[in-house]
């Protein structure tokens, strides 16, 4: 019996806090990609990320840019996925420092996201301001992304990944209030981590129709957990940035892991990949052309 055809895949990998650092050091080719939206947050490193199966080649982002110089409002998460999109980029793997609004999800651990509440106000979060386009985005992470990279984790022996989590995006850059944090843990909300920088850069991988999942790194407990009155704050920091290093080795550890076997991304169409089919609402005739020409790589097979 034949093996069912595999399609050609290509692994964008987005770092945030830590690791964004970490993957700058990579060795490969860089490549400074212009989009209609600007510059993307660094160039793009292609990094030959070997498997026992050959090599496979990733293209890494560093979200903050390079020196961590842009914080989560200032990034530019459209030229970021345009970019990557016009390399040829299918899935994203992207990671994210975190607090942890739960007790169970420790500084540390891994988290493999499932859901999202978006609080931001000030980005830009569409690439389609002429024209109607809703993409659907009730699982905002691809899910044979997801079991691929559960599937991975089950190699992993030295660090915990939890399988799922709500992660609310908050818009920063100053932290939440103790009342923010208390309401965001709360029944009506049922956030697990809490973050600034999942959304929109879900939601724009969605429209440019890659698949996307996303690891998360609770580096610390939000502040509705108090900590001990007497805890000098540089050796808070100090304890949050070991948490951070520790997270990022086993996140590159988790990512390389599942690069070993993409078969099953090969195997399976993300729902994703068709995300525009029924999502522009507009009549194309009534599109202006140069629009459609300007996101060509986004569009340009449903015109």
């Amino acid at each position: 019996m034949s093996e069912p055809p595999r399609q050609p895949i290509k692994i964008g990998i987005i770092g945030g806090s830590g690791l964004g650092q970490a993957l700058g050091a990579e060795a490969g080719e860089t490549l400074d990609i212009p989009t209609p939206f600007g510059p993307p947050s660094s160039p793009i490193t292609l990094a030959d990320w070997g498997t026992s199966g050959g090599g496979m080649e990733v293209a890494i982002l560093q979200r903050h840019g390079i020196g961590h110089t842009l914080n989560p409002s200032a990034v530019p998460y459209r030229a970021n996925i345009f970019a990557l999109k016009s390399l040829g980029v299918t899935h994203i793997l992207a990671s994210g420092a975190t607090g942890s609004l739960r007790e169970e999800i420790a500084p540390g651990d891994l988290l493999i996201v499932d859901q999202l509440i978006d609080k931001t106000t000030k980005r830009a979060n569409t690439f389609y301001e002429h024209a109607a386009v809703h993409v659907e985005l009730a699982e905002p992470f691809c899910p044979v992304m997801r079991r691929w990279l559960l599937d991975a984790a089950k190699h992993l022996t030295d660090v915990k990944v939890h399988e799922k989590g709500t992660y609310i995006v908050m818009e920063g850059p100053a932290f939440s209030t103790k009342a923010e944090s208390h309401m965001h843990r709360s029944g009506g909300w049922g956030g697990d981590l809490i973050g600034m920088t999942a959304m929109p850069e879900a939601r724009l991988a969605r429209e440019a129709e890659i698949a996307y999942a996303m690891i998360a790194m609770p580096t610390d407990y939000d502040c509705w957990k108090p900590h001990t009155p007497s805890t000098n704050p540089g050796a808070l920091l100090e304890e949050i940035i070991g948490n951070l290093q520790r997270a990022t080795a086993a996140n590159i550890a988790l990512m390389k892991q599942a690069l070993q076997d993409t078969s099953a991304l090969q195997a399976t169409l993300s729902p994703a990949h068709s995300a525009l089919a029924l999502g522009i609402w507009s009549d194309k005739t009534k599109i202006d052309p140069d629009e459609i020409k300007r996101l060509e790589i986004l569009w340009g097979k449903y015109f």
